[in-house]
């Protein structure tokens, strides 16, 4: 794990990133009717601002203060290591994190201010951007939620028609699932409407399907079948877990998942895993739950609302129509009856915020592990969750996954499902000479030596591995 450059477009985009909450403070301090509120607002902007300047000056890496969290001990005990730690020369995998929890210390140690997040507003932004894509698997998901609920009525097809439907049904699901995560607020800092809209929809996914360049889904699939034929427990409760990426879009096709497996039969139960602070820009904290859930509970009033910019250049958003409204509407009714049972629950945990890699997690973290071998299948979503699960090294491409999740492989207890489309260099589990072949490619890397292929989004891997079974 090598320590950043000057040249790394990380250190270019970090001042972008605490730019926007820069801005995002001090709109929240411009709305502020309690003077003393606002005055300790103003001086989060002063914070963030010589935050910024550390960043792109090169600063030293001064320890954390202590906002009562037992994680500080271990990220400051973990900036000790290094030798005269800056913003280059530190691993990259440290530092971002490092960035981000002290950004969170700030809001932490205040007194108006413990619950805000800089990046919310982003956020639900981008998901209301996502409106075309959201609509189209609201009434998606109602007509499947409708043909599962009406299945046990079906005879027209035969026992093989149905399981290769259901099978093709779950690679559906799993593929929208896969490619959401394509809205990465962290590494996509300029996004426009249309540039959100390409990125999503029916079409794209089709598009998309070939770049798969690791695909595991037929093996996940049988196994969660095989399980749901035997279940491991008298009960017949069968768990699987989903540790969440981005929030808006994202978290909205996760909860789809979450939906479908339950619905399915597939699972019993599903248990989401937010970070407990805002990070990383766009994943998922709890708030933006509750955030996703207002919004989908009146949809109406949700896309009808403008933001300051839409105001100022007179837009007119488009009325939803009842069918639109009414499936969006559907899908709150129904993600809040799961919850109400029992069957859909969320739990954070600090272990997914601290500064290292996941192969610490036996260690670090022995009662979440042991809770997360109770469950089917743990699935990982996203960029960062596979670059800790494979301890963000560089690994030889065609390394096994299962040997660069080290603790998190063979002999853990846990069952690995990871979906990843692929924005940073390290990357496992691929064929003999097909980085080569992406890399010749144009916009691949060439004679580089760098891996820019893997860089996009446009390629994506869903890797697997049953560490029950061994």
């Amino acid at each position: 794990m090598a320590g950043l450059t000057e040249y790394d477009p990380t250190i270019h985009r970090w001042p972008v990133i605490l730019t926007g909450a820069i801005d995002d403070v001090h709109r929240a301090v411009s709305l502020c009717k309690d003077e003393e509120k606002a005055q300790e607002g103003k001086g989060f902007v002063e914070k963030l601002a010589r935050l910024k300047y550390e960043v792109q000056h090169d600063r030293a890496l001064s320890p954390l203060d202590d906002d009562g969290q037992p994680d500080i001990e271990g990220y400051n005990a973990e900036l000790a290591t290094f030798e005269n730690p800056k913003w280059l020369g530190v691993p990259w995998l440290f530092l971002e994190c490092y960035l981000y929890r002290r950004i969170a210390t700030y809001f932490a140690l205040s007194k108006y201010w413990k619950s805000h997040d800089v990046f919310s507003l982003q956020k639900i932004s981008t998901f209301k951007s996502s409106r075309p894509a959201v609509i189209e698997l609201a009434s998606r998901y109602r007509a499947i939620h409708e043909q599962l609920a009406s299945q046990t009525n079906a005879t027209s097809q035969t026992s093989d028609e149905n399981a290769a439907a259901e099978k093709l049904l779950f690679t559906e699901i799993c593929e929208i699932c896969l490619w959401g995560n394509a809205t990465d607020l962290s590494l996509l800092t300029s996004l426009t409407y249309a540039d959100i809209q390409k990125l999503q929809g029916s079409e794209a996914r089709k598009s998309a399907e070939k770049n798969i360049i690791a695909n595991d889904l037929p093996q996940a699939f049988e196994l969660l079948k095989a399980v749901q034929a035997s279940p491991r427990s008298e009960s017949g409760d069968r768990r699987v877990d989903i540790v969440l990426d981005n929030a808006g879009f994202e978290l909205y096709v996760d909860l789809i998942l979450a939906g479908y497996l339950i619905e399915a039969g597939l699972a019993t139960h599903i248990v989401l895993h937010p970070k407990n602070i805002p990070w990383f820009v766009s994943d998922v904290i709890p708030n933006d739950f509750a955030q996703l859930l207002q919004a989908v509970a009146d949809p109406q009033a949700f896309y009808s609302s403008l933001s300051d910019d839409e105001k100022h250049s007179d837009q007119s958003p488009t009325p939803l129509s009842d069918k639109e409204t009414t499936d969006l509407q559907f899908m709150f009714k129904h993600w809040s009856q799961l919850h109400a049972e029992g069957k859909l629950t969320i739990r954070s945990n600090l272990f997914w915020t601290e500064g290292g890699s996941y192969w610490r997690l036996p260690h670090s973290a022995p009662a979440l592990l042991k809770d997360l071998q109770e469950s089917e299948l743990v699935i990982f979503k996203g960029d960062l969750n596979y670059r800790k699960l494979t301890g963000d090294v560089a690994w030889s491409p065609t390394t096994p996954f299962v040997d660069a999740i080290g603790p998190l492989g063979k002999g853990s207890g846990l069952r690995v499902l990871a979906l990843r489309t692929c924005k940073a260099d390290v990357v496992v589990g691929l064929e003999e000479g097909l980085d080569e072949k992406l890399r010749i490619a144009e916009g691949g890397g060439g004679d580089t030596g760098q891996r820019k292929w893997a860089w996009s989004g446009k390629w994506a891997v869903v890797q697997m591995f049953d560490g029950k079974g061994q």
